[in-house]
């Protein structure tokens, strides 16, 4: 287990809720995919406010070195993906979350966790 990306997801999460995302989930993917560790979940009410979270996470997380390897979909801004290796931020409008049900289907499987309103992760049951 590396606890060092699970304590990345876990901050990544918690600057998706300081810019005011709803329904933050961490989808922890180790021994189900390749992909990545986690894959993070986040959505926001339109399409500037999708790119406010983007924006919040990405800076923080250069100011702390850490490499951004891909972004994609920033200008349509209805699902942003921010590739950090082991971790994917997938930050969506809601109507695109609901239509593309990370959360179900290929991952339904895997455990998961969401941020209380104090910021502590609590895993579903």
């Amino acid at each position: 287990m590396s606890t060092d990306s699970f304590t990345l997801a876990h901050q990544i999460a918690l600057l998706a809720m300081e810019k005011k995302s709803k329904n933050v989930v961490i989808l922890d993917l180790r021994g189900i995919s390749i992909i990545a560790d986690f894959f993070i979940i986040a959505d926001g009410f339109s399409t500037t406010h999708t790119r406010a979270i983007s924006d919040g996470i990405t800076q923080t997380l250069s100011q702390q070195n850490k490499k951004l390897l891909q972004r994609e979909g920033y200008e349509d801004a209805r699902w942003i993906l921010l590739d950090y290796g082991d971790i994917i931020v997938h930050i969506f409008r809601e109507q695109e979350r609901k239509f593309y049900n990370l959360e179900g289907g290929v991952w339904g499987g895997a455990p998961r966790y969401y941020l209380e309103e104090n910021g502590n992760l609590s895993k579903y049951e």
